[in-house]
């Protein structure tokens, strides 16, 4: 596998990183450059292999060489959301040991809020990419005592850290181990497929539409890696993203089903006016998008949408184009490498028939473990050695995958995930509530939204006042996305005999999509 070094060598002033609204821009010798002397510092600074970087940045063109940097320098780096809330960011850097911090100006208050909430010595080192401010001392200054090129250490590659999804309580940490310097140039055979399929080369330019603390940010790393040229977003506009597609030719994109919609909603005069035919691969995934939706895509797009089914911890990961899509509409594809097997939901070694709805589990997947969390690392897999998603779906005759539910409790809300469990935890902080269940429900635009419903305490009424009373907690202490949309109040939840709480009878209650008022 080539190395950004090597392709800074070969192709040294071609952009690599082209920011959409102008914010940035970095050349191959630019990116490989600023990697090294990111790399020094972190060094200097007495990290050692294996330590943790927290990345509470928005889609900053300094993003990549602290990316760069981490890899050449042996250390994880986590991304971190820039729409979470203090506490949330200091869970996380906790929880990874993170011992730097680089914000930004725009999230120098979340940084500060979130570094208020640990010991100095949890988190002894906090820059500002972009200048300095209270308790933020200057990157770009700290960066001067280096020299652009230097040889490093032969330390492990780093790599990132991502926190990921989970039905209850607070996200878990997806850690990898990381390659041993002599074998940094290593691709997994997943990896290896993924780039061949989705025919990223030298000639891609890669359209980002996602935040960069998302996990698809590593597809701009493919990118880098296959010598082709990057261009960021700094905020999905379904109008704008159209335009860059035009004006920097666009091959390759990645998309979540929300933007899909946002973009099919554009006046038909505004979806004529722009030239969309460099696209050679349209890349979707994270949610499920609705049959009608992807059907309008390739009918304006034509046989370039491409649609994978997997996730962070890469257990296993299906494939399927649009020519397959039309023939199995609704279906996620096929594995790209390994076998897909569904198997009964009361026993995981058991596999059942073709059409039966399952669990689905993969072999041949990547090796992972959930940071701090061997009991849920073990649930991951079966006796066989088989890794779930925790999904539910079927295959067909000609081994095409159907998905039936996507992580039973999880909410996914733009391609966002969403744990119910930390939403109920504040709920239940209410003097009134007696215990909450928080579902996604369907959402037209965005797939799913938040619904919480409540039990509350004999004789208090389930009043418009105390529903928004519970929505503004949830304000208060979560994260935009995270928060209900709405409240409902039932006098009992439902449990089997068990006394289990059957959030499936909730959700069944619940199937019709959301139409918000304008």
């Amino acid at each position: 596998m080539p190395s950004l070094h090597d392709w800074a060598i070969k192709q040294p002033d071609k952009p690599a990183i082209r920011m959409a609204d102008g914010s940035g821009n970095l050349t191959y010798r630019e990116l490989d450059e600023r990697g090294n002397r990111a790399a020094q510092w972190l060094i200097s600074l007495g990290l050692q292999p294996g330590d943790t970087v927290g990345l509470l940045l928005e889609n900053h063109v300094r993003t990549f060489e602290l990316w760069w940097g981490a890899r050449r320098a042996g250390l994880y780096y986590v991304p971190i959301s820039t729409h979470l809330k203090g506490a949330e960011v200091a869970y996380i850097l906790r929880d990874s040991k993170a011992l730097v911090l680089m914000a930004s100006r725009a999230t120098a208050g979340l940084a500060a809020e979130a570094a208020g909430q640990l010991r100095p010595e949890e988190l002894p080192h906090r820059y500002l990419v972009d200048g300095e401010a209270p308790g933020l001392a200057s990157y770009p200054d700290a960066l001067n005592a280096f020299p652009e090129v230097s040889p490093l250490p032969e330390h492990p590659m780093g790599r990132e850290f991502m926190y990921s999804s989970g039905t209850t309580g607070f996200p878990k940490g997806i850690r990898r181990a990381l390659l041993p310097f002599e074998r940094r140039r290593e691709l997994p055979l997943l990896e290896q497929r993924l780039r061949s399929i989705f025919r990223f080369d030298a000639q891609s330019v890669y359209l980002s539409t996602s935040p960069l603390y998302h996990a698809l940010g590593r597809f701009n790393i493919r990118t880098i890696e296959c010598g082709g040229t990057c261009v960021i977003m700094g905020k999905y506009d379904a109008l704008l993203a159209l335009e860059t597609i035009e004006s920097h030719r666009v091959t390759h994109s990645h998309w979540v089903p929300t933007m899909l919609v946002r973009m099919l909603a554009l006046p038909p005069e505004a979806k004529q006016k722009h030239d969309v035919s460099s696209m050679r691969c349209a890349i979707h995934a994270t949610a499920p998008c609705p049959v009608h939706v992807k059907r309008a895509m390739i009918e304006w797009w034509g046989p370039v949408i491409e649609e994978y089914y997997g996730g962070s911890e890469n257990v296993g990961v299906t494939h399927i184009g649009s020519e397959d899509w039309l023939a199995h509409p609704g279906s996620v594809g096929r594995p790209i490498c390994g076998t897909v097997h569904v198997v009964a939901e009361d026993d995981a070694d058991a596999e059942i028939p073709v059409g039966e709805i399952g669990m689905i589990y993969f072999d041949g997947g990547v090796a992972f473990e959930y940071h701090n969390d061997q009991g849920k690392t073990r649930q991951a897999f079966n006796g066989r050695g088989w890794g779930t998603y925790g999904d539910l779906g079927h295959m067909d005759s000609e081994g095409f995958l159907y998905l039936s539910d996507r992580r039973t409790d999880l909410i996914i809300c733009g391609g966002v995930n969403i744990y119910p469990r930390e939403v109920e935890i504040v709920l239940d902080e209410h003097p009134a509530v007696a215990e909450s269940a928080v579902i996604g429900v369907p959402n037209e635009e965005y797939g799913q939204e938040v619904k919480a419903v409540v039990q509350l305490k004999a004789g208090v009424p389930g009043t418009q006042e105390l529903a928004e009373e519970l929505l503004a907690l949830c304000r208060g202490k979560l994260s935009r996305i995270k928060c209900p949309r709405s409240v409902e109040f039932m006098d009992e939840l439902p449990r089997n005999e068990n006394g289990k709480l059957l959030k499936r009878v909730l959700r069944e209650a619940h199937r019709e999509p959301v139409r918000h008022a304008a």
